[in-house]
């Protein structure tokens, strides 16, 4: 499979780099996309492969790609808008992780979503890290994934290369909603992320925005209730 970063001058250096995918609720994927716009990051670099699905968009009259680099300071952002085709999914993001360790990264940090019913305290999200990452900072005291606690999709993929080779990558799984899109995840990952490399965003829009979620889903629910009963 092909998988080329271009171009091949952008520079990774001792960075961090920042990713997340369309998993539960959304979280990762809508954290990076947020980080991206709030932080004024620069576009500095896609990836092309065979399993670039067949989508574009544009946003603000430029073409959005499926894979793209943003970056701000010491802080890389890999933002993946459209999922690889699907059965490509293993493929793409093991050579992602292979290009990752050859690219001299400092540390990666992923975001995903955590089935909010698995919730046990008032903590909003669990860490899960490889044995060369050391929490330090804000995660020192952060909760661990409970044992027998199963991570799908392409986090795992990607802590599972990440063990094997050695590299230091941790995740934040915040808690989140199985059935909708919950801002309200992405607000957690970005609280932590903004403590752990300084940098200051403002989240209200996202707050906002998950308040109209929550009150959408309280009016379905309402509806639901009341048609029921008639019946009983």
């Amino acid at each position: 499979m092909t998988f080329e970063v271009i171009p091949k001058t952008a520079k990774f250096d001792d960075m961090v780099l920042l990713t997340g995918f369309h998993g539960i609720g959304y979280a990762g994927y809508w954290t990076m996309k947020y980080l991206s716009q709030k932080l004024d990051a620069e576009r500095i670099a896609f990836v092309d492969s065979e399993t670039v699905s067949p989508v574009s968009s544009a946003n603000h009259g430029r073409l959005v790609t499926p894979y793209e680099f943003f970056q701000k300071d010491n802080l890389t952002i890999f933002k993946v808008e459209v999922p690889p085709y699907r059965g490509a999914e293993i493929e793409f993001y093991r050579s992602l992780s292979a290009w990752i360790t050859m690219a001299h990264f400092k540390e990666v940090a992923l975001v995903g979503g955590l089935d909010a019913s698995l919730r046990t305290d008032d903590s909003s999200y669990r860490l899960v890290h490889t044995s060369k990452f050391k929490p330090d900072g804000i995660l020192k005291e952060a909760k661990l994934l409970e044992d027998e606690q199963i991570i799908v999709g392409p986090v795992a993929i990607m802590l599972n290369y990440f063990e094997c080779h050695d590299f230091p990558a941790y995740a934040v799984l915040a808690y989140s909603s199985t059935e909708r899109i919950d801002p309200r995840a992405a607000v957690s990952s970005i609280e932590i992320l903004s403590q752990r490399y300084g940098f200051k965003v403002d989240i209200e829009p996202l707050l906002k925005g998950a308040e109209v979620v929550e009150s959408d889903v309280m009016k379905q629910e309402r509806k639901i209730t009341k048609s029921e009963s008639i019946y009983t």
